[in-house]
């Protein structure tokens, strides 16, 4: 199978928008509600808990599942970190929903459980302690992902898994760009609390 083919395959895998169709089976348009952000994140918060778990667990698989294909068509290391990249590059800017996807932190930890597991292990604990003290879930989004090049790069990860680490990290940091904003004036909604609650 050609590289770029796994890629392709890779990209369109995380384009699924499970987030948006859990939620539509709910009678919600997730894209229009609450924070707008097609991810478990909101469709926990606007359709309860139980599709916002199945969502999470769902964009994990489709990470883990574009690196496992692609290992499975033989290609290299390259090809394979390429295939995750671009399955979080899906679920940010999905075909099916013009490009309005939701903010890849899911599906990087299935892309990267697959590439850096030791890594990801140490961003999951980093994630849940940041949750766990400030019930921010974007926060926690964040900082697990910034610590996942460095922490790849000294477990011996190789170049290019690291590359795409960085890379995945800064488009995910972009995506939370309004989240940040939000947090430095204190209305961002922490872990808990109901929509339209401030979080001070």
């Amino acid at each position: 199978m050609p590289e770029w083919s796994v890629v392709v395959c890779g990209y369109l895998l995380g384009s699924v928008p499970f987030a948006f169709l859990l939620a539509r089976v709910g009678g919600v348009d997730i894209r229009v509600t609450g924070s707008g952000n097609v991810g478990a994140t909101n469709v926990a918060r606007m359709t309860g808990t139980g599709r916002g778990v199945a969502v999470l667990l769902l964009d994990v698989a489709k990470g883990t599942a574009a690196v496992w294909l692609a290992e499975l068509a033989g290609v290299g290391m390259a090809a394979r970190t390429a295939a995750g990249v671009a399955a979080v590059v899906g679920h940010v800017y999905p075909v099916w929903l013009r490009f309005h996807g939701g903010k890849g932190v899911a599906v990087a930890c299935g892309v990267f459980s697959m590439l850096a597991p030791a890594a990801t292990v140490v961003a999951a604990v980093i994630f849940t302690s940041v949750v766990w003290t400030t019930r921010y879930v974007s926060l926690g989004s964040i900082v697990a992902t910034v610590i996942v090049p460095p922490t790849a790069y000294w477990l011996g990860a190789s170049t290019t898994v690291v590359g795409g680490a960085a890379a995945v990290a800064a488009l995910i940091v972009f995506r939370h760009r309004s989240n940040l904003a939000r947090i430095r004036a204190g209305t961002e909604r922490r872990l808990g609390r109901p929509v339209g609650q401030l979080s001070h």
